[in-house]
């Protein structure tokens, strides 16, 4: 098995470029948390194959329950980007932040990304279309699609963009090995993490003064449907792919035990999915996951959010 990631890059639109632009509700935050914190302590499985001394500290927002808004999470993230900027220019401590979270449906756009990749009238579009400063073209967020917004002061890990990509697709590899069997890997040329031709998530990342933004998505129980408007990330002879429908084709399949879950629902697959990318991630990065409480995200809601300077290495 394959699964896909898919590596965007571009600059930062201030505005949606579709008329359906929704405004978050105020305070959102608090509402999302309240709800999520039940979740936000979860006991993940401890790897029986890796230890590992945590070198950094990363806090977490564990919000996967939630469909938060794509311009709020974009918001949350150039705030934090701009505050562990200033840290650095005090030679201050600036450690990880990561989100954990699911979007509205939303179509998101590189800086370079080409609207021939839309198979719509863009003033006519089904959802929310965002140009973003993430590199790559074209893709799709919404409902039962995790995502995963690491913001990393690389100087604590390798100053090295294929590194921290390799890294990242690490991450999902060893999370759909681990707790479904799914095999994946990488497919040569092409960002991301693949099974066969069929692309299960995608990696849009933009770098600033060595401090990472953007991430990654990953299907779970994500409804394809909405991939058919769009040529996802541009590539034209592949396939758009989700765990559950993998998992559908291995229900007859005995070489691969699911002893825990074999069946699961889609609240208890996007929970398990939840808790083994986190862990992966704590590991792949050597990062001790502390999760971030409401006060945190409603500081961030009222700092103003200043424009990112430009992408530089």
């Amino acid at each position: 098995m394959t699964l896909t990631v898919t590596h965007c890059v571009a600059s930062i639109p201030t505005y949606p470029i579709c008329k359906h632009q929704h405004k978050p509700p105020r305070s959102l935050s608090r509402r999302i948390l309240s709800r999520s914190n039940r979740v936000s302590n979860v006991n993940i499985p401890q790897s029986t194959s890796l230890t590992f001394e945590p070198r950094n500290e990363c806090e977490c927002f564990n919000l996967y329950e939630q469909q938060v808004p794509y311009g709020q999470a974009w918001a949350w993230q150039k705030s934090i980007v701009n505050e562990k900027k200033t840290l650095i220019q005090r030679n201050e401590d600036c450690s990880d932040s990561l989100f954990v979270l699911q979007h509205h449906p939303v179509y998101t756009l590189g800086t370079a990304s080409s609207e021939q990749f839309l198979n719509f009238d863009i003033k006519d579009s089904p959802f929310d279309i965002y140009r973003t400063e993430r590199g790559g073209e074209v893709t799709y967020h919404g409902p039962g699609q995790i995502v995963m917004y690491p913001i990393m002061n690389l100087r604590n890990h390798k100053m090295d963009l294929h590194w921290y990509l390799r890294s990242l697709e690490e991450v999902i590899i060893r999370a759909l090995s681990k707790v479904f069997c799914i095999k994946a890997s990488r497919l040569k040329g092409l960002t991301g993490v693949w099974h066969g031709n069929q692309k299960l998530a995608a990696i849009g990342i933009r770098v600033s003064q060595w401090i990472t933004y953007h991430g990654l998505s990953l299907n779970v129980t994500t409804d394809l449907t909405p991939f058919r408007s769009i040529v996802p990330c541009g590539l034209l002879d592949y396939q758009v792919g989700s765990v559950r429908g993998l998992l559908k084709e291995f229900q007859s399949s005995a070489n691969c035990k699911r002893a825990r879950l074999p069946d699961p629902d889609d609240g208890q697959l996007l929970d398990i999915t939840c808790k083994s990318l986190i862990k992966e991630f704590s590991e792949v990065f050597q990062v001790r996951i502390n999760y971030e409480t409401i006060s945190r995200l409603e500081l961030l809601e009222r700092k103003p959010v200043n424009h990112l300077e430009e992408e530089t290495n």
